[in-house]
């Protein structure tokens, strides 16, 4: 486990653009045995005043919503992932339903992008961000809502882009309802950014330049229940 762990640690400190300071193993065979662990990790950065995010003060009715593609499941939901795993009968070393290229395994532990250094080749360049919601446990419905002020919440068009191949497996196999699916997972967005309407075509255009895929995704609009409105949900039905 050693040596494969720090790699796959020190891979991702590389495209985070951070330093791995610092770590030790710990040996507790009253826990833990054979070939069994626990990983735990932090990371701690520092940013000046006026790079701090979100921007509540300067969000308004009708400010863009940009959303970053995923590269899959990423690290959430895999509690239910296992249990529609299990209850499919399909075996884990199994080519994948949605992507024949790999097994079921793999597929599913694809690593979570770190957008890091796309997203501050845009940050770095002005005040063009004025928010940015990483989706992870919560989904859309719940990660969203916490970058913006009280008064605001966003409206999502959920047919703005393709429900990727691995969910549509999961919520078929698993018959999850569409609002569970976006509580429960991140359906294709690893990340929600807000920006004013006249940059929205820039942002775009310099993460895509930084190898992202972007959609627009929706607005903001008055806030008069939840903070994240879902539309269109009956089209991953």
């Amino acid at each position: 486990m050693g040596a494969s762990f720090v790699e796959g640690v020190a891979t991702g400190c590389r495209l985070a653009g951070c330093a791995l300071v610092g770590g030790e193993t710990a040996e507790m065979p009253g826990l833990y045995s054979g070939e069994d662990y626990d990983a735990a990790g932090a990371a701690t950065g520092m940013r000046s005043h006026d790079q701090k995010l979100p921007r509540l003060e300067n969000m308004a009715e009708g400010d863009v919503l940009l959303g970053i593609a995923s590269d899959g499941v990423h690290s959430n939901g895999f509690s239910l992932v296992r249990k529609i795993v299990e209850r499919s009968g399909i075996d884990y070393t199994a080519p994948a339903p949605w992507d024949s290229s790999k097994s079921v395994g793999e597929s599913l532990l694809t690593p979570t992008r770190i957008y890091v250094k796309s997203i501050w080749k845009v940050h770095e360049h002005g005040q063009m961000l004025l928010g940015l919601a990483h989706i992870t446990g919560g989904g859309l419905s719940e990660n969203i809502p916490r970058m913006l002020p009280d008064h605001l919440a966003a409206e999502v068009d959920v047919t703005a882009w393709k429900l990727p191949g691995v969910f549509k497996w999961l919520k078929e196999q698993g018959h999850v309802a569409s609002d569970e699916m976006a509580r429960a997972f991140n359906t294709g967005l690893g990340m929600v950014a807000v920006v004013k309407a006249e940059n929205a075509q820039r942002v775009t255009s310099e993460l895509e330049a930084a190898g992202e895929t972007v959609y627009t995704v929706g607005k903001l609009v008055p806030r008069t229940g939840e903070g994240c409105v879902l539309k269109n949900l009956a089209s991953w039905d």
